[in-house]
């Protein structure tokens, strides 16, 4: 049940903020209430990725991607190839002032390629992994970050939680062992969850989601403290002014072994079969209101041939918190 804004804010929030997480799932509405409290309780802005900058782009299938899905994103034939895009770029996190040069937060990536018969819907991030396996875990993990009387997080806490949970660690130290992102459209995107790809023939592939970008770039810790807070919308105009950015959508084919319903677990990408199913191109920012009208929800919004995993809890539960997110900024 997704419960009214006004509740989240008084005893939702308070009883989350001192309750350990149950065992069982986690109710999104406290969730989201902890991710505002944790980010300062910023009004008018999603629970997460608050700041962002919307765009519009397309997506071009490759010749032989419907012999992996029947989705009619993929399936376009010549001259009617290209399916209209909006998309958002973003920083992690529901602080709309965040520095674009934060290292340990994830750049994420919003999208919704239209199609009459069904629109497909991603979102995903700077890393190969998500930082907690179970909405439970993610309640857990919020709660400790909460700000106590004095402000700050109890730093005891937090590492408790993350001796409990070595898992939890994982996304921050593979940010943290690499630079940062030149722009928003010079660095690769996952869909930390396992998606079924299936063709016309009933043949089914299990795969991760990659969004490869063409023309990558990193700072050095020089040409980053030369930076400006806010630098990435900026250089993303000045780069859009020259032409379309572009990602090679690829799919990552799993191995009989390999964990599908953990997104705190990477696969090893350097030894498994990969498959391109596109290119999507974007090619100028848009007015801010035509992403925040609605929600990006890639639980709900995926046509035939394509669908997240049915077993993964943190896959579905971002349709819920994404509902009430929306509900809470639009209020």
């Amino acid at each position: 049940m997704i419960r009214s804004p006004s509740l989240l804010a008084s005893a939702a929030v308070l009883a989350t903020l001192a309750t350990p997480a149950p065992a069982q799932d986690a109710d999104p509405g406290a969730i989201v209430a902890l991710q505002f409290a944790v980010s300062g309780d910023h009004k008018g802005v999603r629970a997460s990725g608050a700041k962002g900058v919307c765009l519009k782009g397309s997506f071009t299938p490759a010749p032989d991607a419907a012999s992996l899905s029947k989705a009619p994103q993929f399936s376009k034939a010549a001259p009617d190839k290209a399916v209209p895009v909006t998309a958002r770029f973003s920083m992690g996190g529901g602080n709309p002032k965040i520095s674009d040069k934060t290292k340990p937060t994830t750049r994420g990536f919003a999208m919704r390629l239209a199609d009459p018969a069904g629109d497909m819907t991603f979102v995903v991030i700077s890393a190969p992994v998500f930082s907690t396996r179970t909405p439970a875990q993610l309640l857990e993990f919020l709660q400790v970050r909460a700000p106590g009387p004095d402000g700050k997080p109890d730093a005891e806490k937090v590492k408790a939680f993350a001796a409990k949970n070595p898992e939890t660690g994982r996304q921050a130290a593979w940010l943290n062992a690499r630079p940062v992102p030149a722009s928003f459209a010079g660095t690769d995107y996952w869909a930390v969850h396992t998606y079924t790809l299936t063709n016309a023939k009933g043949e089914a592939n299990k795969a991760k989601l990659k969004f490869v970008a063409a023309d990558k770039a990193t700072l050095s810790d020089e040409e980053l403290k030369a930076k400006p807070d806010s630098f990435y919308a900026d250089e993303l105009k000045e780069r859009l002014a020259r032409g379309p950015a572009r990602f090679d959508l690829v799919a990552i084919l799993a191995e009989p072994n390999d964990p599908t319903t953990d997104a705190t677990a990477a696969w090893p990408e350097e030894e498994r079969k990969t498959r391109t199913l596109g290119t999507l191109a974007i090619t100028a920012i848009e007015p801010d209101a035509t992403c925040d009208a609605a929600t990006f929800d890639p639980v709900v919004d995926m046509p035939e041939g394509i669908a997240g995993p049915a077993d993964d809890p943190m896959f579905a539960i971002r349709s819920p918190a994404y509902a009430v997110s929306l509900s809470r900024r639009s209020n």
